[in-house]
């Protein structure tokens, strides 16, 4: 009852303050989405990370509202940003993998699909409100020109359509480039330079630099903005700049988060000094949790929770998250609400004066009444990794229906997503179906998910009896979309981007030979 009253409420937006100190422009706000990649949980100070290495994110904290319970919609990187661009699980939009079950799949140079056209991405809709969108960072929707992010509602970009792997030797494999805006304008390791020796990279640098720029023109201009500022320092292989470099008690990981942390004081100090500060909602979270197959030296810290990236225990999902809007944002608050990145494609909408689109199913819920009055909203998250929904979580209870971590094969290959981890019957190296009889664990008092609620309890009993129907209902209502992620094809690699002639970097692509992809967890 109480979120159907909350939707009815009129839209939270349509007459904000105005900055005191800058240009007045009434209308909507500006929006930030700060989305980090691989940054676990436990990686801020605020969450207990013993080295409080990131004061500036701490001190975001303090003036905003925390999020201890925010979630992706997918352990992995490309599905979990299609997620939150389309407010839509991954299932819906067709960032998911039927060529096994279970499996997790992302965008690498070779897959042939990508963000589908008939999707809507948050910055198409928010033209209707006349914002300017820029993307600075890593897109991972596809790099095939149909794909390209100004062509689903981007007016500016600068970054790549890929990780930042490498270097290859443009023969069999391109090295991957870097955009501005419709062209590329260099290839990482050739023009951006990554010393995969020492860690020493200047991107960080250089992302800061473009969201400073576009920031500062955008309130010349008096128009609203939408600043995607989606980095990917903290992703293996991990990265700082020069004057960062061996300054982290954590070692090249966390000189990389040292860099982020004092990018993002940066960011926010310019919204004040321009004077627009409360007139900009900003949210920081991540894209997954940590990827401890990469640490201590590549990888976070998913703080007391089970496992990592590629998993669907809390540490693969649950992620940090903070929002910040000084003078509507009570600061130094704590909401205990259930997020998810799908929240905020719908969330900015909302601030924004729209109505998501009615023409499909929205996962993302409008967090607006948790974030501006406080109020707690009912609702379930589902844990998906590829086309299987694995879990859910209701309240304070998790119910897993399948759990899995990794093969045993990979497992003896040394690719541990749970190193340390191991909990018997539950970190599972088989795909384990528990769908009749599903785990339950009590988040509250046990976040690390080690204690099973005994099936006979009275307990399990009653939660399940309310978990059951709402998985029953999602499953019956759910249509996939048309997955993206089956086909791979060397053919259409970054061999000849858009622009590259400008630059003589164009190469001769291999023939083409599409077949099934292959996703090994």
């Amino acid at each position: 009852m109480e979120r159907r009253l909350l939707l009815l409420l009129p839209p939270l937006c349509l007459c904000w303050a105005l900055s005191a100190g800058g240009a007045e422009r009434s209308g909507p706000p500006n929006l930030l989405i700060l989305l980090m990649d691989d940054m676990g949980w436990g990686d801020l100070g605020v969450f207990g990370e013993p080295s409080r290495e990131t004061p500036n994110l701490d001190q975001m904290a303090a003036e905003g509202m925390l999020f201890p319970n925010f979630y992706t919609a997918n352990p992995l990187c490309s599905p979990s940003r299609a997620a939150l661009l389309t407010g839509r699980l991954p299932i819906r939009n067709g960032f998911y993998t039927t060529n096994a079950h279970a499996r997790n799949a992302y965008t690498p140079q070779e897959i042939v699909g990508g963000i589908p056209g008939s999707e809507l991405l948050l910055p198409e809709l928010l033209k209707k409100a006349g914002y300017v969108s820029k993307i600075i960072g890593k897109w991972h929707l596809g790099h095939r020109p149909q794909f390209h992010p100004l062509k689903h509602g981007f007016d500016e970009w600068f970054g790549s359509p890929n990780c930042h792997f490498g270097p290859y030797d443009n023969k069999a494999t391109p090295n991957i480039p870097v955009y501005r805006d419709r062209e590329m304008i260099g290839r990482y390791y050739e023009d951006f330079k990554i010393n995969l020796k020492t860690g020493e990279a200047n991107l960080t640098q250089i992302y800061l630099q473009e969201a400073l720029d576009f920031i500062s023109r955008q309130q010349a201009s008096h128009q609203p903005f939408f600043l995607y500022w989606a980095i990917d320092a903290t992703h293996a292989p991990v990265y700082a700049s020069k004057q960062f470099l061996g300054t982290s008690q954590r070692g090249l990981y966390g000189d990389a988060v040292r860099e982020i942390d004092d990018s993002i004081g940066k960011i926010l100090k310019s919204l004040q000094n321009l004077g627009i500060s409360e007139n900009t909602f900003v949210f920081f979270t991540s894209d997954n949790g940590a990827a401890l197959i990469s640490a201590p030296k590549q990888g976070g810290s998913n703080g007391r929770f089970l496992c990592g990236k590629q998993t669907t225990f809390e540490g693969g999902m649950r992620e940090p998250a903070i929002a910040w809007w000084p003078g509507h944002i009570p600061a130094g608050h704590v909401s205990h609400q259930l997020g998810n990145v799908m929240d905020l494609f719908t969330t900015s909408l909302s601030l924004a004066g729209l109505q998501p689109p009615s023409d499909r199913q929205i996962d993302g819920i409008d967090l607006s009444p948790a974030i501006l009055q406080g109020k707690l909203i009912d609702r379930p998250i589902f844990y998906y990794r590829g086309n299987e929904m694995m879990a859910v979580r209701l309240g304070l209870y998790k119910a897993h229906y399948w759990t899995w971590s990794n093969s045993w094969e990979q497992f003896s290959q040394g690719i541990d997503f749970c190193p340390g981890q191991n909990i018997s019957g539950v970190t599972t190296h088989t795909q384990e179906e528990h769908t009749k009889l599903p785990l339950l664990f009590h988040l509250g008092r046990d976040p690390g998910e080690k204690y099973l609620i005994s099936f006979s309890s009275y307990e399990y009993q009653e939660v399940m009896e309310q978990i059951s129907p709402k998985v029953q209902l999602h499953k019956e209502t759910m249509v996939p979309g048309e997955p993206q992620l089956n086909v791979c094809d060397k053919a259409v690699m970054n061999w000849a981007p858009p622009g590259c002639e400008k630059l003589g970097k164009c190469l001769e692509p291999p023939k083409s030979n599409p077949k099934k992809c292959f996703w090994p967890h």
